[in-house]
Parts: structure tokens; sequence; C-alpha cells
């Protein structure tokens, strides 16, 4: 891979805990891979008045906490002595003009030739407002070659209406071909790996349809609460949080057909596609197919309304309406104080007839499945039965199991790096585009509406455990089970 163009990487939101966590250590493995080019720099916005000496200080010490090591001195140069900072209220005109001077002063002092990456690590409610000054400011002008982007974090929107509000406000100034919509989901290496192991072996393409697959299960858990994100999280819940962003996007990569290339717009018009054959959810449908929970002690969580019907848990039974994945079930699992922590996809293939064993001792056939680790143990895994050593009357179900840990290594990472260097680069393909959004909201939106149209009870589960009994009914009534 070469390096991605020369930019000026402004981050809005300098001094928050994304910046630090994720997007300064992102910028740190890029420079250790290589992949940042040589003309570069980083421009740090926020609201405390701090010196430039004391912002590169403070954020030297969050990535070495971040990455848990100490940082290597001429790695850490090359992000360090190019970090730059200035303070302002972002709804101020004045800051704007303050950045269009500073940036200018960059680019001569460094090189790069008036690219500049923009990152929105700010409150959704200040997407609209800064996007707004960059576009007055003369930031987001695209001319003699140059380019300007613009990458913003979830939730984009909250529903359908607030989700084209966004979009308006965004396209006032800026082309949907500069709008970046991250989901860091998509930068793990097994997310991505989903379009390689599809499309590049043609042992699984062939069974991937309705024919041959049962079923299909994508779950989210998570062994940890809201973690101080009540403000946000009381008014998201995991429905909007992780159903209609992260767990839609796995679900489009397993269902999309075959793209014409791999080129960003091939790739995206394939996944919408999935999300419009969603068939809309009925209310008696969301009454039977869809469950929702809360875990005991959110109601007492900082910044939880003590009377809160917000849900922290998930699953349903959805379908899709291709000729691909007719009639097959899909369902979807997300939570918080679950058992552990995991995210994975399971695709369960139909059992063989049982003919030819009927009169031997074996009483069943186990189901082939195949298991894409996302995290934490990245990797695939595929069940099958084979012949226990001895007489023919035992079958046992055996592994093949892949690890990238163990064939590949691992190399720090946030999650981020990838999507980071593709934007550099100027490829969508890992983004969301605005129809993405909109078809997964409406998927979602005849959910919303019959919680908000019934009582405002949620069932209750023990922290800790796998989640509402309803769950464990939704899955079960088909005649199957949860895998984890």
């Amino acid at each position: 891979m070469s390096s991605a163009d020369p930019c000026v990487f402004v981050i809005f939101g300098a001094s928050g805990d994304l910046t630090r966590r994720k997007l300064l250590p992102a910028l740190y493995n890029l420079t250790e891979s290589k992949l940042l080019p040589e003309r570069f720099a980083v421009l740090g916005v926020a609201r405390p008045p701090i010196d430039e000496a004391q912002y590169r200080a403070q954020m030297q010490e969050r990535v070495r906490d971040a990455e848990g090591e100490p940082l290597e001195a001429p790695l850490w140069a090359q992000i360090g002595d190019r970090l730059h900072y200035t303070s302002g209220e972002f709804d101020d005109p004045q800051l704007y003009l303050r950045l269009r001077d500073q940036l200018a002063d960059i680019d001569r002092k460094y090189g790069t030739p008036g690219n500049y990456l923009f990152y929105l690590a700010v409150p959704p409610s200040l997407f609209g407002t800064v996007a707004l000054h960059l576009s007055s400011s003369g930031l987001t002008d695209e001319r003699s070659g140059r380019w300007r982007r613009l990458i913003i974090e979830k939730p984009f929107g909250h529903d359908v209406a607030s989700a084209r509000a966004l979009n308006t406000e965004l396209s006032t100034g800026l082309k949907e071909s500069q709008i970046y919509r991250i989901d860091h989901y998509l930068g793990k290496e097994t997310v991505q790996n989903l379009l390689a192991f599809r499309f590049a072996n043609g042992i699984f393409e062939p069974i991937w349809n309705r024919r041959y697959v049962d079923h299909v299960q994508i779950t989210v858990a998570e062994s940890v609460g809201i973690e101080g994100r009540g403000a946000y999280y009381d008014h998201a819940g995991a429905l909007r949080d992780m159903v209609q962003n992260h767990m839609f996007q796995l679900l489009t990569l397993v269902a999309m057909e075959p793209p014409i290339s791999f080129a960003a717009e091939h790739v995206r018009d394939e996944k919408v596609k999935v999300l419009h054959a969603v068939p809309p959810f009925t209310r008696e449908q969301v009454q039977r197919d869809v469950v929702r929970g809360s875990y005991r002690g959110y109601q007492q969580e900082k910044d939880v309304a003590a009377a809160s019907a917000t849900e922290t848990f998930v699953a349903m039974r959805m379908t899709i309406d291709t000729w691909r994945w007719a009639d097959v079930p899909i369902y979807l699992r997300t939570g918080k104080k679950l058992p552990r922590r995991i995210t994975e996809i399971a695709v369960q293939f139909k059992k063989p007839p049982f003919m030819l064993f009927r009169e031997t001792p074996i009483g069943d056939l186990h189901p082939n499945v195949l298991t894409i680790r996302i995290q934490p143990d990245e990797g695939i895994a595929l069940a099958f039965d084979a012949k226990v050593p001895g007489p023919f009357d035992r079958l046992g179900t055996v592994k093949m199991d892949f690890s990238y840990a163990d064939y590949f290594g691992t190399e720090p990472s946030t999650g981020y790096e990838t999507l980071l260097y593709d934007a550099m680069a100027g490829d969508q393909t890992l983004f969301h585009r605005m129809d993405m959004v909109e078809a997964g909201w409406c998927a979602v939106e005849p959910i919303l509406q019959a919680w908000r149209e019934k009582d405002g009870q949620v069932p209750t589960y023990e922290a800790g455990s796998p989640g509402p009994s309803e769950a464990d009914l939704l899955i079960e009534r088909d005649g199957r089970s949860w895998r984890c």
C-alpha cells in the first residue's frame, strides 16, 4: 500500500475522549505502518484555551496510555511535532476565519497542497453548525486539484426525518462525495474480510443462498453497561445505537449480491439494495418478532431518567425479500451487561437428509455452522460432523478454526486506521452513503413507532444474564436456539 494523499487532518473536538483514545493512536499506528504521507499535519480545534505546547504534552501522554506501552520517540515525533491547536466556540464565525489563515500557514510550512480532512468529533447537534461555517468560510471549496472532506460520527439522525434534515444541512455546502459517514465497525479486519471470504472462494458463494442456508444469527454482545454515556444512551437505546447502523452494516455484507467491481459506489449500491429489501414491520410483527429489555440497575445509572423506558437489549427476527434470501430468517441480537463481550456472524446451513443413517446407532446429524468472529478474537470457524474413531456408531462435531492472531500476527489497532487511511485516499467503500442511512432508519421506524404507542414498561433482565427470557422464546418458536 502506498501512503495516503498529503493533507492536513483537522479534528473538531480535539480535546475529547475520541481524539485521545482512537484518532491520534490510529495516526500513530499509521505512521508505524508507513502509510501517512510525509507532507502531513494535524490541527486540533476545541474549546479549552490551552497553548499548543500544553496540548502536545497532554496528547502524548494520552496516546501512550491508549497504546499501553511507551511510544517510539521517532514515530511520535512525526505526529507530535506536527500537532497544532487552536481554541474557540464552534458557532463563532471568527474561529473559522482564524482556521483558514492557520491552515494556509500550515500548508506553507509542511508543503501540504490545500487538502483538508475535517473530522467532527463533536455532538451530533453541532454537525450542521460546523459544516455550515466551514462552507461559508470557503474551507470546503474544491478547486485546482485540491480536495476537502468531512467525516462525521454516528448517530446520523435519530429517525428518518432527522436523518434527512441532517443531510440537507450537510449538503448545503458539501457534495455527497465529500461526506464520509464513519462506522468504526467497518474498520475491523474480519468485517472487511467478509467481501474477500465470500467472493474470493469458490466453495462458499454457490451455497450462500436459501437452498442451503437454514438461518443467520448476528450477535453483538457487551459485558459492560453504558459506561457513563447516560445522557446520550437514554435518548438512543440499543435499536438506534447498534441495530440501525452497526448491525445493519454487517447484515448488508453478509446478504449483498456480488458487485461488478470493488469500486466504492458499486459496493455501496449492492449494500443498500439489501436494506431496501427488508419488508416493513407491521405492529403485529413488532409484537411477535422484536424483543426489548433493560438490565436491572439501568435506571439508576448517571444521567438516566428514573422512569426511563429505554432499551439496553434488542433481539429480532427479520427477513430479506430477495431471490437469494427469501424465507431465510435473520436473527439479530445486541445488548449491554450480557455474560461476555462478543461480536459474531453465524451462518447455519440446512441439515442433510437423515435417511442414510436411520438404521445406525447415530441419532441425529448436527448442522454445519460457519462462524465469523469479529471481536474480540477475530477469525472464522467451520463446524462439521466427523466419525468418532471406533465402530460406526458415533459422530462428533469438529471445527476448522482460523484465527487472525495465529496466522497473520497482530498489530496495534483502534479500528480507525483503515477508515482514516481510506478517507485520506478518497475511498468511500467502507463509509455510509446517505441513501443507506435513510434505508436503515426506514427499516426500524415501524418498530420505534410501535414502541412509542405501547405502554412504557420494558422487560428487565439481570446483569450478566443472556437477556430477557422472551428473546429465547423468539428463536425457540422456530425450533432454533441462540448460539452463544
